[in-house]
C-alpha cells in the first residue's frame, strides 16, 4: 500500500500534468529564462491557514530552485491583508505554480477554516468533529489533514483501516449478528487488527450491536432527543463503547448533539461542500 508521502507525490505530478500539459505557452512566450522574482501568498479573507507545507512540496516538486520562506504556519487563525509566505526563484516557476499551490491552499484552508467553526460549537464538551470518506476524489490525504489542521479529527483514511459495518452491509449480511460475526472470523483469519464499528437505526439494532460486542457504535439520524436515550442505553450497559452520531447534522444542531452525551460527530460537509478560503499570489 502507498503511504501519504507517496499519494501527495502522485497527486501533485497529476495536478501538474493536467493544468501544464506541454508547456505554460504564455509564460514561456512572455517570460525570459533567466528571469527572477518574488511573490508572496495574500490571505484574502479571514480564516485559519491550512496547506502551507504542502504548498512547500509544490513548489520544491515543480523547481527546486525556488525558495519559500513562511511566515504563517498551518493551523493560524489570519486576518484579511496577512501574508502566510514568500517564494523566491526563477519567474517562469513562481507562475507555473501558482495555480495548482492556490486550488491546494484555498481548499484546504476552507476546510480547516469550517471544522474551526464546528469543533468550536463542542466547547466545553467531551465529543470530537469527524470528518468522512466524502471527499473530492484523489485528494482525501490532503483533506483530511486539513480536517486535523483544523482541530478536527480523522474517521478512518479509506475501507482499508476500519471496518464500519453500515446498514447495506447488514442488510445484505442478514443482520447485525451476521455481520459482526463474520467481520470478527474475517479479521482473524486474515490477522487483522481493525476496530468494528456498526451503524444503528434503533433500539433494537442497539441491542443487537452490544450483544455482538463492537467498538462503536453509530447513531444514524436519531434525533437529540432519541441520542440522549441511546446515550444512557449504552452507558449503562457497556461504559467502554464509544458512541457516535451521524446524519442531519448541520453547525446549527451539533451542540445538541454533543450535549446528547455522544464521544463523536461525524460530518460530511467538513469537506464535501465547503468553500475555499480566498487568496492570491502577487508579485512583491
Amino acid at each position: 500500500m502507498e503511504t501519504k508521502e507517496q499519494l501527495i507525490d502522485r497527486l501533485l505530478d497529476l495536478a501538474f500534468a493536467e493544468d501544464i500539459g506541454d508547456g505554460d505557452h504564455t509564460t514561456l512566450s512572455t517570460i525570459p529564462a533567466t528571469a527572477t522574482g518574488r511573490q508572496h501568498l495574500l490571505v484574502k479573507e479571514d480564516g485559519i491557514i491550512a496547506g502551507v507545507e504542502i504548498a512547500g512540496k509544490v513548489f520544491n516538486r515543480l523547481d527546486p530552485a525556488l525558495k519559500m520562506e513562511v511566515l504563517i504556519a498551518d493551523g493560524t487563525p489570519v486576518r484579511k491583508g496577512d501574508v502566510a509566505f514568500v517564494v523566491e526563484g526563477p519567474v517562469r516557476s513562481l507562475l507555473i505554480a501558482e495555480r495548482t499551490m492556490l486550488n491546494i491552499m484555498q481548499r484546504m484552508s476552507g476546510i480547516a477554516t469550517t471544522t474551526a467553526r464546528y469543533q468550536a460549537e463542542l466547547d466545553g464538551l467531551d465529543c470530537k468533529v469527524l470528518d468522512t470518506r466524502k471527499t473530492t476524489p484523489g485528494m482525501r490525504m490532503l483533506e483530511k489533514e486539513a480536517v486535523r489542521i483544523g482541530g478536527g479529527f480523522n474517521h478512518r483514511i479509506g475501507l482499508f483501516d476500519m471496518i464500519l459495518i453500515k446498514d447495506n452491509h447488514v442488510d445484505f449480511a442478514g443482520g447485525i449478528p451476521q455481520a459482526v460475526a463474520r467481520a470478527k472470523e474475517y479479521c482473524h483469519e486474515n490477522g487483522k487488527d481493525l476496530r468494528i464499528e456498526v451503524e444503528v437505526r434503533n433500539t433494537e439494532e442497539i441491542e443487537q450491536a452490544l450483544e455482538a460486542e463492537v467498538d462503536r457504535i453509530m447513531l444514524d439520524n436519531f434525533t437529540p432527543e432519541r441520542t440522549a436515550e441511546a446515550v444512557k442505553l449504552i452507558r449503562g450497559k457497556n461504559p467502554a463503547v464509544e458512541i457516535e452520531s451521524s446524519g442531519g447534522i448541520t453547525i446549527d444542531n451539533l451542540r445538541a448533539y454533543g450535549m446528547a452525551g455522544v464521544d463523536f460527530i461525524s460530518v460530511g460537509a467538513l469537506t464535501h461542500s465547503v468553500k475555499g478560503l480566498d487568496m492570491s499570489f502577487k508579485a512583491c
